[in-house]
């Protein structure tokens, strides 16, 4: 295998981040905080790896054929991570070094898992280089989708590759275009929500910060109290549109800007999404009035936000939804595992697999009572193909093996059932909190072992690259190809 296109990559990447890390960098200095020196030491560094990296590797042929893809995608995420956690290992926060790559790669992967307490009063730059983290793997997400991952087949996702000619090099193009255009509408809806929020009342360094979290459905926040902190009726609603709106296919804005205006709600996906989050909002709104004792009008607010953050896999709170009762906690446990839309910047399983792998059921079930008829399983009025629904169940049966393996291996390190299995789904489903007292809304990652820290960080890669973008390169004949 040529590795010189995956290093050219890598080496770009790492001088794009190079440069995002330099505006922490100016923040710290403008704010007096000695970290400045810290972030433009670490992006000196990173630029020099990254541009050495992008020299050395520089080839003719950009042409990348699907085992040098799987190898740079997964490449290209640790080494963002390891690179972003610099900053984070020598700040004045004085993390360890697990505790750096976790924070990072929590950040990259929009998880919204954190070790780091006392943020109200942490360095300005180490907040807003944590929003950033989790801008940029946002659009990063988005991209992934549209270019890389349907040119992989992975997990059915090549029910969305561009073109209908399965030659990468036709696609790559026009996903590369899309792309384009996708970061323009990413950016432009993250200044919108940026002035929505100074209007609501933060100040403009917060806007900004959870401007970018909100979009990339990342989930960090620049307070211990979340969004909760803030206590504004027109802060939550205002994180809830813009977490849905994370939530939706990009793809779609861009069809809608050129002319398509009914993109959106003809996509079955962005119908069973949505419906399934105000019929889940209606239910727990129900049940916070009749067993809180809450006014319908907090119910439905506090459902809404907590219901949104969790299914989307962004992570804010505004209260401490594990001690709403025994019927919430299940469901919130079970919303962990759905996530958004394909072509988000979301997590987790993915609607349009739940569609597919309802829609197979739907026609065994037809063939047991009918065995001589011919039936066909659609999605979005399109026939799905025996390679998708073997894609799709083959992801499902993967992704909660790989769960209950993380699980299992977080109990052996000596954690309780609950934060094990719900640091497990938190990590896989890159959801951010998980439930109970230790890892809940209410608390932190940190009081948990290295390892169990190390499992988790690995964890979140696997679920961020659908699990068998990094489980191939673990295979005998991958290398042998």
């Amino acid at each position: 295998m040529d590795f010189r296109p995956v290093f050219l990559v890598i080496g770009i990447l790492l001088s794009t981040l190079a440069v995002m890390m330099a505006v922490p960098g100016v923040v710290d200095y403008f704010a007096g905080h000695p970290d400045w020196e810290v972030f433009m030491v670490s992006a000196g560094v990173t630029l020099f790896v990254g541009v050495a990296t992008a020299l050395t590797c520089r080839t003719g042929s950009a042409r990348m054929v699907p085992r040098q893809a799987f190898v740079m995608t997964t490449l290209s995420w640790i080494a963002l991570a390891l690179f972003a956690a610099l900053p984070l290992k020598f700040s004045e926060l004085n993390l360890s070094f697990t505790d750096a790559v976790f924070e990072a790669m929590s950040g990259l992967t929009t998880t919204g898992s954190t070790v780091i307490t006392g943020l109200d009063h942490a360095p300005p730059g180490v907040l807003i280089w944590r929003a950033i983290l989790q801008w940029l793997g946002g659009i990063g997400i988005i991209v992934m989708a549209i270019a890389v991952l349907p040119m992989l087949r992975v997990g059915g996702m090549q029910l969305f590759r561009m073109e209908s000619s399965d030659q990468s090099e036709k696609a790559l193009p026009r996903a590369a275009q899309i792309a384009t255009a996708i970061g323009v509408i990413y950016l432009i809806l993250t200044g919108i929500w940026a002035l929505a929020y100074w209007f609501a009342g933060m100040r403009g360094f917060d806007a900004v910060a959870h401007a970018m979290t909100t979009i990339a459905t990342g989930g960090f926040s620049t307070s211990d109290g979340s969004i909760g902190h803030f206590d504004s009726i027109w802060v939550d609603y205002i994180a809830v549109a813009g977490m849905i709106i994370g939530a939706l296919p990009f793809v779609l804005y861009l069809k809608t800007i050129q002319g398509e205006w009914g993109a959106l709600y003809r996509d079955t996906q962005v119908q069973w999404f949505i419906t399934a989050v105000v019929l889940i909002i209606l239910v727990i709104a129900g049940w916070l009035w009749l067993e809180r004792n809450a006014s319908l009008e907090h119910a439905l607010r506090l459902a809404a936000f907590n219901i949104v953050s969790i299914i989307t896999g962004t992570g804010y709170a505004t209260d401490d939804f594990s001690q709403w009762g025994h019927f919430a906690l299940p469901i919130f446990f079970f919303i962990m595992f759905v996530g958004g839309c394909a072509g988000s910047t979301t997590c987790g399983i993915k609607v349009f697999r739940i569609q597919v792998l309802y829609a197979a059921a739907r026609t065994q079930i037809h063939h047991l009572l009918q065995p001589h008829g011919i039936f066909v399983p659609y999605y979005n009025r399109q026939p799905i193909s025996d390679e998708v629904i073997t894609s799709v169940l083959s992801f499902f049966f993967m992704w909660f093996f790989t769960f209950c393996l993380l699980a299992l291996g977080l109990g052996f390190l000596g954690l309780d059932f609950i934060t094990a299995f719900s640091s497990a789904a938190s990590a896989i489903a890159n959801v951010g909190p998980g439930l109970g007292p230790i890892v809940g809304p209410a608390g932190t990652f940190q009081p948990l072992p290295d390892a169990a820290k190390w499992l988790l960080t690995a964890g979140m890669l696997l679920g961020r690259l659908e699990l068998f973008t990094v489980i191939v390169l673990f295979t005998r004949s991958f290398w042998r190809g």
